[in-house]
């Protein structure tokens, strides 16, 4: 080899930027199947009980192309899958178990969202829970003690499939979950919960913060991220109500802190991990939890506000607050 290659091989090395790495995360493999806009609406329908294509297209507005893609996306994670009724013509699209499993994802989105985003009015559903026969609320609780719990009362820990990945292909400045979508055909407090955090930056924003990081300049060299999309997330987020900017030193600089509303957000981002445990993690949670208050390890699960028992698809039926024509 000449010297000159070797100067340019060199060169090359040292000019070449070190690959971001990002922590192993169950609720970021999560929220890369929920944020989707028109996977949150199919899976939304599907839970209302829509099977068919035609009906997907009709209830939702969506181009059939983009129907066809998002619902083969579903059926390759798994989330969907063809199937046929005895006496009923044509393939349907039914919720597998890993589906089925989301839909306490949802309700602690929509716990959220009722609680902080009804801007005084009533929720959009009343929830049956036909096992006890009771109208309910969702309850995020801990699955040893049933008991609500908060973010300051959650200490975490590296779990068996812990590490770091190489970060490929960041995700775009384009707002994932679109809120001008979200909430098409029918009012929702889980829509409305996405519209503040449906976009992987503002995911990413969020998980640095409940990992103790509150300055602006860390954030941007942990996620790489340009400065103005970092400026425009935390701006929504603190408009929204999640985070609140606060001087420090000599007060020309900002610590972005969570409000009391912004630290509810962990409890559905918890549940979302439960999940990504159960079923993306090949059986290698890369987190483990403990509640302080019971002082056991723990998973967060969505029970009934009066039987405290989970709650699931099945064994729930809704009251609409809205009109609705089918």
């Amino acid at each position: 080899m000449d010297n000159q290659n070797r100067h340019d091989i060199t060169d090359a090395v040292a000019n070449s930027k070190p690959a971001l790495m990002e922590r192993q995360s169950s609720v970021r493999r999560t929220m890369e199947i929920v944020l989707d806009t028109w996977n949150f609406l199919i899976l939304r329908e599907a839970y209302f009980g829509v099977r068919r294509f035609d009906k997907f297209q009709q209830r939702l507005g969506i181009p059939r192309q983009t129907l066809s893609s998002r619902l083969a996306s579903l059926l390759a994670n798994e989330i969907l899958a063809l199937g046929k009724r005895p006496k009923e013509p044509g393939q349907q699209y039914f919720l597998t178990e890993r589906g089925k499993d989301l839909f306490p994802t949802m309700l602690s989105l929509m716990e959220f969202g009722d609680k902080w985003l009804a801007g005084g009015n009533e929720p959009p559903l009343q929830l049956l829970h036909k096992s006890c026969g009771c109208s309910c609320r969702p309850v995020t609780v801990c699955n040893e003690c049933l008991e609500p719990f908060t973010a300051r009362e959650v200490a975490p820990r590296d779990g068996p499939g812990a590490g770091y990945t190489s970060v490929e292909a960041r995700p775009t400045s384009r707002r994932s979950s679109d809120p001008a979508l979200l909430e098409r055909v029918r009012p929702c407090s889980v829509a409305r919960t996405l519209a503040i955090i449906g976009d992987r930056w503002s995911f990413l924003i969020l998980r640095e913060g409940w990992n103790g990081v509150r300055r602006y300049e860390e954030m941007r060299e942990n996620l790489g991220i340009a400065t103005n999309i970092l400026s425009d997330r935390l701006a929504r987020l603190v408009q929204a109500g999640v985070f609140r900017k606060t001087p420090y030193g000599s007060g020309d600089r900002f610590e972005y802190r969570f409000t009391e509303m912004g630290l509810d957000l962990y409890k559905p981002m918890l549940v979302m991990m439960a999940w990504g445990d159960r079923w993306l993690a090949n059986g290698k949670p890369p987190m483990r939890l403990r509640h302080k208050k019971c002082s056991n390890d723990f998973s967060a699960v969505v029970v009934c506000s009066e039987c405290k028992k989970p709650i699931s698809a099945k064994d729930t039926d809704y009251l609409l607050s809205y009109s609705f024509n089918l």
